[in-house]
């Protein structure tokens, strides 16, 4: 005999504004915290494995990584009890579980580059243009 579930509570009809979900500020102030932690937590790990894996949530007592694999998600699984360890320390004993999801992980976006200096060369000629041009405004851009 199988025993009947309690009705779930069904969210809201329609769009609510995202003010009357939750703050900017508080949603910024998680996500720092979140890659805070997560930074702790990968510091305990092995380079290779540090580069794919990363923190994804910490809520309910459920400490969840994203892994780039399955092979990397077992490996990672190897070393569940030293980051829940630290996630303790860090937030008390309500981290009790430890999941780890294969996910591709967010792309880290580029360094910027710094522009090359003008050669001496290129920096000559245009000082020639600009003096060649009657336009003021666009000589003084040159």
């Amino acid at each position: 005999m199988q025993r009947s579930r309690p009705p779930r509570p069904q969210p809201p009809a329609g769009w609510r504004p995202i003010a009357e979900c939750i703050s900017l500020d508080t949603l910024a102030i998680r996500a720092r915290a979140l890659d805070l932690l997560d930074g702790k937590l990968r510091h305990h790990l092995p380079d290779a494995l540090a580069r794919e894996c990363r923190l994804a949530d910490l809520r309910n007592g459920r400490l969840v990584f994203l892994a780039t694999s399955p092979t990397w998600a077992t490996r990672l699984r190897l070393h569940q009890a030293t980051l829940l360890e630290t996630a303790r320390a860090a937030f008390g004993n309500a981290v009790e579980h430890f999941v780890v999801k294969v996910a591709a992980l967010p792309p880290v976006p580029p360094e910027p580059t710094r522009p090359k200096p003008l050669s001496a060369a290129a920096a000559n000629h245009l000082r020639s243009a600009a003096k060649s041009m009657s336009d003021p405004e666009l000589q003084a851009l040159y």
